[in-house]
């Protein structure tokens, strides 16, 4: 795994991510950030309601 396709992890679930060099940020996946928070099964489902 490259630092542009690191998964990071948050409370102990994965978050993925990937780092702009052009921007120099990093960029993280909403549907598993929300996952994460909501603590949903389908985070995909609680994204689109």
């Amino acid at each position: 795994m490259t630092k542009d396709t690191a998964i990071k992890l948050f409370n102990d679930k994965q978050i993925r991510t990937h780092w702009d060099n052009e921007q120099e940020k990093w960029f993280f996946s909403i549907v598993d950030v929300v996952g994460v928070l909501s603590e949903s099964v389908n985070p995909q489902s609680y994204w689109g309601s």
